[in-house]
């Protein structure tokens, strides 16, 4: 469900003044063309409209998921549009759209796209929260819902997910705030990334001089983000955000630390 939060983060949640079915859809595919990393280039108004035409991407239950794919290469993006009035959208339960998630997918993402719609689509269907999007008043709600469903896909998807739950958490107070993260949280969170070098010691890459001097050394910390997606060494949480490969067989590992406080220890 990442780009699903992204879009929350990045500000792609727009509310759609215009109830017409291709309108919307056009609303929605020029602000993923705005962004930098895409353009105009990768004519998403027109593959996603040319695909409304074969077949409705509405899902049911007040949603629709659209998309357009690209043999660019790139990361599995999108973008989403609430309709207070509901969009016709010719939907198989003949209930309007309130909520149209439009995704870019480039070819090397479509394994991601296909988890993410699937994911997506089964919290919809067994949440009675996320069937409820008449009741949604402004953007705020909106989110709220959102991030409910953020919610109940990861805890569907097993016992990886707990650090991803903790980081949603995180992310769901820099959402709902609007101004950035809670001030005392900020002061207990630094980035930083573990870089894991078969036959040495791994390597800690931070701003925080005094965390590099804490975890560096502490080669178990590898073989607990590896497996479990955290790790807890002397008062620090460390989140697994993300991991890649490097030749050769080095893996960096990017991540959150938390300072914990003393009762959490």
């Amino acid at each position: 469900m990442k780009s699903l939060l992204d879009a929350l983060q990045e500000g792609r949640l727009i509310e759609l003044t215009d109830n017409n079915k291709d309108k919307a859809l056009e609303f929605l595919a020029t602000l993923i063309e705005a962004i930098p990393d895409i353009g105009v280039e990768g004519g998403i108004t027109e593959k996603v409209l040319a695909r409304e035409q074969q077949y409705s991407t509405a899902i049911g239950k007040g949603w629709a998921c659209p998309h357009a794919r690209s043999d660019r290469d790139g990361e599995l993006v999108c973008a989403v549009g609430w309709s207070p009035v509901g969009i016709d959208y010719g939907a198989p339960d003949n209930l309007p759209v309130h909520l149209v998630v439009m995704y870019f997918v480039p070819d090397t993402q479509k394994n991601a796209y296909l988890k993410e719609i699937s994911t997506l689509a089964k919290a919809i269907s067994t949440d009675d929260r996320l069937q409820d999007l008449t009741s949604l008043a402004d953007l705020g709600e909106v989110r709220d819902r959102l991030l409910d469903a953020i919610s109940v896909a990861l805890e569907s998807m097993g016992p990886e997910s707990k650090a991803r739950m903790i980081q949603l958490d995180v992310k769901r107070a820099e959402i709902q705030s609007g101004t950035g993260l809670p001030a005392e949280l900020v002061r207990h969170m630094v980035p930083l990334s573990v870089l894991a070098v078969p036959g040495s010691n791994a390597i800690v890459l931070s701003q925080d001089l005094e965390l590099v001097g804490l975890l560096e050394g502490a080669n178990y910390l590898v073989s607990e983000l590896s497996k479990n997606g955290r790790a807890v060494y002397e008062g620090v949480e460390l989140l697994l955000r993300s991991s890649a490969n490097y030749q050769p067989d080095r893996v960096l590992y990017d991540c959150l630390a938390f300072k914990l406080a003393k009762d959490n220890q």
